[in-house]
């Protein structure tokens, strides 16, 4: 009813969240091959890095929200992208760009950090269902999630407005 507080708001980016978030990934961000992601062309408008770290973001707090594995959905979601080549030059990758992307992002994750079953699963699975694989735990499935529900908003321009963009891909 109108007046009446909502005890269950969520509030985008807060401090509290927000420290939390950054925690979880560690320096992942600091990486130069997280970084390298600046360079590279995603969604309209969006750069690689910027897509990663909104779905990582999304994941985390949806996971965190959820009572999940936030830090694997944090970490997860940062990484799931890290193919490190431009994916609108076909002569940059082999093959279909939809399905092998998560092979390359989960070698390349794979090199620059240990990384769990679940985080591993995260990466492969995220474009399920047009990939063959199968998200196997709760926070793949919200990977899955984050990134299906931030490519449309990045690629009609939302993303660009949004305050959280300023925090986050500072």
């Amino acid at each position: 009813p109108p007046g009446r507080e909502r005890s269950h708001s969520m509030k985008l980016i807060d401090p509290v969240n927000l420290h939390s978030f950054y925690a979880a990934l560690g320096g992942l961000l600091d990486a130069p091959q997280v970084q390298s992601m600046r360079t590279l062309p995603h969604h309209p408008r969006t750069n690689c890095f910027e897509h990663s770290i909104f779905v990582s973001y999304v994941a985390f707090r949806l996971g965190r929200r959820w009572g999940l594995d936030w830090r694997s959905c944090a970490r997860g979601g940062l990484l799931h992208d890290l193919y490190l080549y431009n994916s609108h030059d076909r002569s940059a990758h082999p093959g279909n760009q939809c399905l092998d992307h998560p092979v390359f992002a989960l070698r390349n994750a794979s090199a620059l950090t240990p990384l769990s079953d679940k985080e591993r699963n995260i990466i492969l699975a995220h474009m399920w269902p047009l990939a063959t694989h199968l998200p196997r735990s709760r926070e793949a499935w919200v990977v899955s999630l984050a990134d299906k529900l931030c490519a449309p908003l990045e690629a009609v321009g939302v993303w660009r407005h949004l305050k959280m963009r300023a925090v986050l891909a500072a």
